[in-house]
């Protein structure tokens, strides 16, 4: 059978990049074995789940390019399925009703099976045992097993974890005297439901056995039995729960490897159990690294933009983000960062995948978006700016040649949407000078002198093109005794009332003598006035 992938998102809110990258990695894994990639909407949380978060869904996707194979899933068209398993596995011995309220019928519980003989992902690792606190008793049910361990402090630490993980349980008190064999009283435990409890209890020894699996990014996992617990599948009110309706459809769709995050690698030894329950084969499993901010911790909305809708609204392009999101967490085996949607398909697999958490570097990823802006044809870039600036709202007239020149230029320097606030200077003369830099780049005579003198030098001599502007400028440093290059920070801040731009011979082309003599004049009164100030305090 061909291998299949499945990307099962819930529909409670906006698209976090986080859930958008699993889908990436599902989808390039499914096109590089070229097998399937199926969506599936697991919108079994009918308080949350809504129309609008499946819409915004769809839209990311699509903006994205990750097409999926065949119809999509919804997971609640399978309820009935969902429940006949259940009652299948209750059936078999392997689920039971909980307690509810008052002494009702509770939840339906999948229960880790006891005998794991046939389970080849369970394995025995010998002889344990638990130092009890014997404040509290110890209880033995179908439910599982609870008692207290000791805390540094000489309290009670409650423990509950399901029956399975306490094989060959033994009792003791302080004197050693055997309290309770689990062997003894098995049959009325798990087949009379009879719960014992006992007093006194200072040490328990069982045998441990843990259920593991290798998986293809983290390599052997495990975990002990007597570290878990049984788990919810069919709420009170008869709803399925996510572990059993997320099983059932795996196992339905036939799904042969599970690309997820890594916070689901406690459920995976759970659902490994249920599959084994259900006589289905198991999936492989792969588990992603989370990605989390400077700190370590994993990404979100407080560490900035968080959504995917958040990094299109400003002006990301989708092959940008698609690119920079692949390598979070993968890399090529070289020194690649941009990539073509067939480059990454060639090169993903999930043994290239690091288990390490992948931080989110937001200069990385504006650096990738410059890449592909740069890379646009001119034309699509200026319609792309112009859209931006429409919904800005910037005074800009994206229908002159003027902003199709000035787009022309700052293409190589845009990053992202928000830098086209910056290009205000081309249209308007209002400038906003920063006391600071203004102090910084005016601070000695010889620059203010240099200043003034190309101001009177453009006056006199009307260029019009770069080269023109640079040889005066050049003229402009030596009478006032300045090293060439000198002037370009000065200039660059008087005419801009920015420090960093393009080319700053372009950039006086681009503004044209009379804008550049104005600013000139601005800029140096400005300077003036506000040393007079300083001067004055």
């Amino acid at each position: 059978m061909s291998i299949r992938l499945r990307f099962a998102p819930s529909p409670t809110g906006k698209v976090h990049i986080g859930n958008i990258r699993t889908a990436i990695f599902n989808w390039l894994y499914a096109r590089h074995v070229h097998g399937t990639f199926i969506l599936r909407i697991e919108d079994t949380d009918l308080e949350r789940s809504t129309q609008e978060a499946i819409d915004a869904l769809f839209e990311c996707m699509n903006w994205l390019g990750l097409d999926h194979d065949g119809d999509i899933l919804y997971q609640t068209s399978r309820t009935k399925d969902h429940l006949a398993a259940a009652q299948r596995l209750l059936h078999d011995g392997n689920a039971y009703y909980g307690t509810g309220e008052n002494g009702t019928q509770g939840p339906l519980l999948f229960r880790i099976p006891w005998n794991t003989d046939a389970i080849p992902a369970v394995r025995t690792i010998g002889p344990a045992e638990y130092e009890l606190h014997p404040g509290t008793p110890l209880r033995i049910g179908a439910h599982g097993v609870d008692f207290a361990q000791i805390s540094r402090k000489g309290n009670p630490a409650p423990v509950a974890a399901c029956l399975a993980g306490f094989r060959d349980l033994q009792a003791f008190d302080a004197d050693g005297k055997t309290l309770f064999t689990l062997n003894d009283h098995l049959a009325d435990v798990l087949e009379h439901g009879q719960v014992f409890t006992v007093e006194n209890c200072t040490k328990i020894t069982f045998t441990r056995r843990e259920v593991f699996y290798v998986d293809m990014i983290k390599g052997e996992l495990a975990k002990p039995l007597d570290g878990m617990k049984d788990l919810v599948i069919v709420r009170s009110d008869g709803s399925p729960v996510f572990h059993l309706a997320n099983v059932c459809d795996d196992i339905y769709q036939q799904i042969t490897h599970i690309v997820r995050g890594d916070d689901h690698v406690e459920n995976t030894y759970r659902h490994i159990l249920m599959f084994y329950a259900l006589g289905a084969p198991v999936p492989q499993y792969a588990h992603m690294p989370m990605i989390v901010n400077q700190q370590g911790k994993p990404y979100s909305k407080r560490d900035g933009d968080a959504f995917v809708g958040d990094f299109r609204d400003k002006g990301y392009l989708s092959d940008a983000l698609f690119n920079y999101l692949s390598l979070l967490g993968w890399s090529p085996g070289d020194d690649r960062e941009k990539m073509t949607r067939a480059e990454m398909i060639e090169a993903f697999t999930l043994e290239r995948v690091k288990s390490a958490p992948a931080q989110f570097d937001l200069h990385k990823l504006q650096s990738m978006n410059a890449a592909y802006l740069a890379e646009m044809p001119a034309e699509q870039f200026i319609a792309w700016a112009a859209g931006f600036v429409v919904r800005f709202n910037l005074a800009y007239d994206t229908a002159s040649p003027h902003f199709a020149a000035v787009a022309r230029m700052m293409q190589s320097r845009t990053h992202q949407a928000e830098d086209l606030k910056n290009w205000s200077y081309f249209f308007s003369d209002q400038l906003s000078y920063d006391d600071k830099a203004i102090r910084k780049q005016f601070k000695k005579t010889e620059i203010g002198n240099g200043v003034a003198e190309f101001k009177n030098q453009v006056a006199a001599k009307h260029p019009r093109s770069a080269t023109e502007f640079v040889a005066i400028l050049r003229d402009a440093e030596k009478t006032a005794g300045l090293e060439e290059g000198k002037l370009n920070q000065p200039v660059r801040l008087a005419v801009s009332g920015v420090t960093s731009g393009a080319d700053i011979a372009a950039t006086l082309e681009m503004l044209g003598e009379a804008a550049v003599s104005r600013r000139l004049d601005a800029s140096l009164e400005y300077a003036a006035g506000l040393a007079a100030t300083e001067e004055g305090k």
